[in-house]
């Protein structure tokens, strides 16, 4: 199995994914369909059924149930597109066989340095096989990891005919790291009463519950004049930026905050005297600090367009996703279930709220519950990311293992 891993893995994270919020299509980069296509051939080539792939770029396939019994179909989903905050072009993934503990240089020319100084989880790792980025771009194991584990965990449940287990669906999707992976996902198509997303990092990660999030765009407007004749005439667009991010709390933000803490989160500024745009990501767990949080703003501008006139600061604020968490509890078995799989396999379950997002947070909400679970990746979105195969083996191994219990536990 853990040759397959690596083979697939690499397959797919040479392949760049790498999704485009600017762009409306869907997906919204060609490279989406490019791995889609790929993944449709593999799966069945490996002897999955019903395998489709919709204009989107959406694919579904489907491992028949081998039991009498009446066991609910459950999925697993994945997503094909890597993150937009660094570069995923051009991966070169690096294996290490056997980690150490020491540092490892991840790009000799740049001097990029994967060290157990800043990022002290390594220590975690020593003996495992690792596979890292050559320091020049991201990795992809989020969330190809995940596609990696889904499909390897089929494969083998297929493979091992004596395994029995209800029907299960399976999805990749595009495009959910800029938000919009369920936007066109056909739920009822799918027809799975319950859901996992294979999507989360280290080593027994399972999460239920996930922020309410929302973005807010901020444009405003400026007026240049010349420096030497501006008094009184100009408006300093950039200037007013700063004032506005001034306001909001400098504690309540993702490198001051943890557990279930939300901030605000300044995502990129753009500018000059004539015109500035600001993008924010805005989260919380609590559904009413949420709506506070997003009424803070408002104001804020509010009160800058007082200031400055109406019109000169324009926000376009529209809420992404909510926490599952509410639509999980009623159907908290599903939880339980891979906790329970986990422990079977010795791996110590640690249940926490997602301090992000997963298609699992608007497909919830969309009538399929789906919680997260690990896939043994870590530093995610980054040249510093780096996943351990050996827990990638764990985490197939949950899929299988959570298959078996729905069909071990129905009537």
């Amino acid at each position: 199995m853990k040759n397959k891993i690596i083979e697939r893995f690499i397959s797919y994270v040479t392949v760049d994914t790498q999704s485009n919020e600017e762009v409306a299509t869907c997906p919204s980069t060609v490279g989406q369909l490019v791995l889609a296509k790929q993944l449709v051939e593999e799966l069945q080539a490996i002897g999955m059924a019903e395998v489709t792939m919709d204009e989107n770029g959406y694919v579904m396939a489907t491992l028949p149930s081998n039991t009498e019994k009446r066991v609910p179909t459950i999925g697993f989903l994945a997503h094909v597109d890597t993150a937009t905050d660094f570069t995923g072009k051009d991966v070169k993934p690096q294996i290490v066989e056997v980690y150490d503990g020491r540092d490892l240089l991840l790009h000799k020319q740049l001097n990029v340095v994967l060290s157990p100084k800043d990022f002290p989880s390594l220590h975690d790792y020593k003996g495992h096989t690792l596979i890292t980025t050559d320091g020049t771009t991201l990795l992809g194991a989020d969330n190809k990891a995940g596609i990696t584990e889904i499909m390897t965990a089929m494969d083998y449940l297929i493979q091992h005919p004596e395994i029995k287990h209800g029907k299960i669906r399976v999805a990749f999707t595009p495009d959910e790291e800029i938000g919009r992976g369920p936007h066109k996902f056909d739920v009822e198509a799918f027809n799975a009463q319950f859901a996992y997303t294979v999507d989360g990092g280290p080593l027994g990660e399972l999460e239920y519950e996930s922020f309410n999030a929302a973005s807010a765009k901020i444009t405003i407007k400026g007026t240049n004049i010349h420096p030497g004749t501006a008094k009184g005439k100009m408006i300093n667009s950039a200037k007013i930026a700063m004032e506005l991010h001034s306001k909001l709390p400098v504690e309540e933000a993702p490198e001051s905050t943890e557990g279930y803490e939300g901030f605000y989160h300044l995502l990129s500024i753009q500018g000059e005297v004539e015109e500035t745009k600001l993008s924010y990501i805005i989260r919380d767990f609590d559904k009413q600090k949420f709506q506070d949080r997003k009424k803070f703003i408002m104001q804020i501008v509010e009160k800058l367009n007082e200031k400055y006139g109406e019109g000169q600061v324009i926000l376009e604020l529209n809420d992404q996703y909510f926490n599952m968490k509410e639509k999980i509890e009623p159907v908290k078995e599903i939880v339980d279930i891979a906790y329970e799989a986990m422990e079977r396999l010795g791996i110590e379950p640690k249940i926490s709220p997602i301090r992000g997002g997963t298609d699992g947070s608007q497909l919830s909400y969309m009538g399929l519950p789906t919680p997260n679970i690990f896939t043994g990746g870590e530093n995610f979105h980054g040249k510093y990311e780096f996943i351990s195969v050996d827990n990638m083996e764990k985490a197939t191994s949950v899929i299988v293992g959570i298959a078996s219990l729905f069909e071990e536990k129905a009537e």
